[in-house]
């Protein structure tokens, strides 16, 4: 099968580079294999580029690491007093594709443009039907007013991007889901490189090192409890508090 992965087959990657102009990077490649993708995931690794000005694929290893542990969680007041009142219905995996191409289309501060071609687009929902890749979205009525995409291996979860068409509606969505990782035995969340948003909720950096030494423990421990359920079971409890 093409979309098929052997997660025995791991491909191994070379060490990052220390020096520019390729400081942090692993490897450059011209396609997105998935047993690449997944091997990458495996190492700590993630594919970063701007397929829109003719990049080829760079494959990243940050130092330092912005992580979240779980044991670390902080919900901001304002987060938890929303969500009493929360406008939103909150699902997972319900359009996994939209959800990526509206982290795309997203307007973001100081940045030209995004990081999401076809490429990553193909990709990420090869990734997605594979089982890897999953989706969470904060729904008002009909539309789709935020959320966020990552890759779920083991008991760590690396988000990749989000996006926010109403206000608070992807920061509900994310609250939400990490209680229910947490619940369900989720150890680690990756954000990869530092943002202001995941920084409130305890999110620091850490060594590459200090990272991969907890990636190798955690990529293999799975999860105690169904992710799907438990969140499910958190955003309908949110949803009859709103009414």
């Amino acid at each position: 099968m093409e979309n098929a992965i052997d997660p025995a087959a791991i491909i191994a990657f070379p060490p990052p580079r220390s020096r520019q102009p390729l400081r942090n990077i692993c490897a450059v490649t011209e396609d997105i294999p998935l047993q690449l993708l997944y091997s990458a995931y495996m190492q700590g690794i993630f594919p970063w580029f701007n397929e829109d000005e003719g990049d080829p694929v760079l494959w990243y290893s940050p130092e330092p690491r912005f992580c979240l542990r779980m044991e670390q969680l902080h919900v901001p007041r304002s987060i938890d007093r929303f969500l009493k009142h929360t406008p939103f219905t909150y699902t997972m995996d319900r359009c996994f594709t939209r959800v990526m191409e509206a982290c795309r289309d997203m307007n973001r501060s100081g940045q030209n443009g995004s990081w999401i071609g076809e490429k990553m687009l193909a990709a990420y929902t090869a990734f997605h039907r594979a089982g890897y890749a999953h989706s969470i979205e904060a729904w008002h009525g009909n539309e789709l007013a935020g959320g966020f995409y990552g890759v779920l291996i083991g008991s760590v979860f690396c988000g990749e991007s989000m996006f926010t068409r109403e206000s608070e509606s992807s920061k509900s969505a994310f609250v939400l889901f990490a209680r229910a990782f947490a619940a369900c035995g989720g150890r680690l969340i990756d954000s990869q490189v530092y943002t202001e948003n995941i920084a409130r909720y305890g999110a620091a950096n850490i060594s590459r090192d200090a990272f991969l030494r907890l990636e190798k423990e955690y990529l293999y421990l799975p999860l105690e409890g169904n992710l799907e359920e438990t969140f499910t079971v958190l955003a309908a409890s949110c949803a009859a508090r709103g009414q």
